[in-house]
């Protein structure tokens, strides 16, 4: 496949590994001849990595099986998610995917990436919706500047939020950087 085909959630091989393409960018710098910037993740090693392809140029790709799944809950097993077309429970290894369960709450959805059985990756909405367990108490009309105080979220996520969120309060989160969107 062409690397100007590669999109996020992709299986490719790089350098005889089996990785998940993350993020794609397609650069055209200047004068200069266009390229493809892919960040992707080792499934064996777990590392990130990123790399650029001329947009030309062939990569291998294999197929991940995408099972939508419920998150249920996490213990010192690992995480556990149910796949809500059969109802079987799948136990992922604590450490796994440590970054991506700060932005599950227990019951939430998301799409696990399989390959041979074998779940590697998961993948996010692009904004998900938790409620402020700890922070700061909030500032009455703090709307017209633009200060942000730590939160900690109910799933131990730490964000900055505007001085006006209080605990309690249900707010919408970005999943590719952590950053606060808006009230949900």
């Amino acid at each position: 496949m062409k690397a100007t085909d590669i999109r996020p959630g992709y299986g490719i091989k790089v350098d005889g590994k089996l990785c998940v393409a993350t993020q794609v960018d397609h650069r055209t710098p200047g004068n200069l001849r266009a390229f493809m910037q892919i960040k992707y993740k080792e499934i064996l090693s777990g590392k990130v990595l990123e790399k650029r392809w001329g947009s030309g140029e062939d990569l291998e790709v294999f197929t991940l099986d995408k099972r939508d799944m419920e998150y249920l809950y996490s213990d010192n097993q690992g995480a556990t998610f149910m796949d809500k077309d059969n109802y079987d429970q799948t136990t992922i290894p604590g450490g796994a995917f440590d970054d991506a369960l700060k932005y599950l709450a227990p019951n939430t959805s998301a799409t696990i990436l399989f390959y041979e059985n074998n779940p590697v990756s998961i993948e996010l909405p692009a904004a998900v919706e938790l409620v402020i367990t700890e922070t700061s108490p909030g500032v009455k009309n703090a709307t017209a500047t633009n200060q942000l105080k730590d939160a900690t979220c109910e799933t131990g996520l730490r964000t900055k939020v505007p001085a006006f969120i209080a605990e309690g309060e249900k707010i919408k989160v970005s999943t590719t950087d952590g950053s606060y969107i808006g009230r949900a």
